[in-house]
């Protein structure tokens, strides 16, 4: 009797956090895995991250594609098939460093099948969640991702060291397949709220921008009907949506270029093995998850008891965020030993996330009922700086091994811990003047 009055839009914020969790668990998991038969075979830094930025060209073709998708069949549904593609698509991957066009191929339809993920979810939670839970909903859901890599780091080295590097990807698809056969048995549409202010701000309504979904209008006495289309023009025109692209852009890089190189940076950079580092290596990822989530539950306070606007309160959580951790990313090459190492990436992520709960959740804010839309555009941004990143990073510790014969000195680093952290300081500043927490998009 206690299950069956358990509120179904927790099940669902529950289910979205799992997803999250196991989808980074892949991409982390890849990493490792991949390194790991990468050194051994001899693979040079510049060829390491052309592989590990692969997934990320598959990924940003299907941002918009999936944003699009969620709004016009549903993100129930495009969710469940994302999850049933790349889980089967990760029981292909030939991890032989060497079948350079099978790995290249396999990333990129891994890339594209998890880009249908976070706009799919987004959509989601902004028909399930109501405003004024919205950012500990999303903090909640997003966190999965810091808990799913804190998770991978932790476990997936020693399952490489017993088990070999091929092991990674069977355990990651079945993951997939299990939490996929949750998905479809829990999961439903959401419910139509009767609310006029709930419904004004999106929750519970149909989401779906074609035919079927029509906006119903009474005059007199009269109803009329018309079909609701996307704004396209106008978000793409848009500058509180330009903030939040220029933020997940940056959010991004730092991300993807810590979570793809961290692994190099602890055994090349400073001497360690990832094996031998224990539990600590997993600290930055898991306070990646600890201030995502205080992130959203410090945004709800403020707005619900009207200590800030939804805008200031959005502003206030993202400059915090992003400026300590630029001064953190900064650092990081300074310290030379695995305690400080640690220390510093762990405050650069976990800042980090506690600026999602300004920039991240803005989509739901300005575009309710576009929020897959909106989201897709951004990550787009997002994952382009994947590619970008994680690339030039390949490209910048090559030259710096050649110049400096090898990758142990601070110098070595230098450059690809100061770009994000120089990053993060302009687009918090962009964030300030652009950002607003205002509903713009009918």
């Amino acid at each position: 009797m206690n299950w069956m009055k358990f509120p179904k839009r927790y099940l669902i914020v529950i289910l979205t956090f799992v997803s999250t969790c196991v989808c980074y668990i892949e991409r982390v998991g890849f990493s490792i895995a991949y390194t790991v038969a990468a050194d051994a075979a001899g693979i040079n830094q510049s060829s390491k991250g052309t592989i590990l930025s692969t997934f990320y060209y598959g990924y940003a073709c299907s941002q918009v594609p999936g944003g699009w998708a969620a709004q016009k069949i549903g993100g129930r549904k495009v969710l469940l098939l994302s999850f049933v593609l790349w889980s089967s698509t990760c029981f292909l991957v030939p991890l032989d460093p060497y079948r350079v066009t099978s790995l290249v191929v396999t990333r990129l339809l891994v890339g594209v099948a998890q880009g249908f993920i976070f706009p799919s979810i987004h959509t989601v939670l902004a028909q399930w969640v109501p405003p004024h839970e919205r950012s500990r909903s999303v903090s909640l859901t997003t966190s999965g991702m810091y808990l799913g890599a804190a998770m991978a780091m932790l476990v997936l080295p020693s399952l490489v060291k017993f088990k070999g590097p091929q092991s990674v990807f069977l355990t990651e698809a079945a993951l997939g397949v299990m939490w996929s056969l949750l998905w479809f048995e829990y999961a439903t549409e959401p419910p139509r709220s009767e609310h006029q202010k709930a419904t004004a701000a999106g929750f519970g309504e149909s989401l779906l921008p074609n035919k079927a979904s029509q906006k119903i209008k009474v005059e007199n006495g009269v109803s009329t009907v018309r079909t609701s289309k996307i704004p396209w023009k106008r978000i793409l025109v848009s500058m509180p949506v330009w903030a939040i692209v220029v933020n997940n852009f940056t959010f991004h890089y730092a991300l993807y270029v810590l979570m793809n190189w961290l692994p190099t940076y602890f055994e090349l950079g400073l001497q360690l093995s990832l094996q031998e580092m224990g539990s600590s290596k997993m600290m930055p990822y898991f306070n990646m998850f600890i201030f995502s989530n205080i992130g959203g539950v410090l945004a709800d306070h403020l707005i619900t008891k009207r200590i800030m606007s939804v805008t200031k309160t959005r502003k206030f959580l993202n400059t915090v965020g992003f400026i300590v951790a630029s001064l953190a990313l900064m650092a990081l090459p300074i310290f030379r030993t695995s305690g400080g190492a640690i220390f510093c990436s762990s405050v650069a992520l976990g800042f980090l996330a506690l600026g999602r709960a300004g920039f991240a959740v803005n989509h739901m804010d300005i575009a309710p009922r576009y929020a897959g839309i909106v989201m897709g555009v951004s990550n787009t941004a997002g994952t382009l700086a994947g590619i970008i990143g994680v690339d030039m990073t390949g490209k910048l510790l090559e030259t710096a091994k050649a110049e400096y014969s090898d990758l142990s000195s601070p110098e070595s680093w230098r450059a690809v811990f100061f770009i994000p952290g120089l990053l993060c300081i302009f687009s918090s500043f962009i964030f300030l003047l652009f950002s607003t927490g205002e509903r713009i998009f009918d």
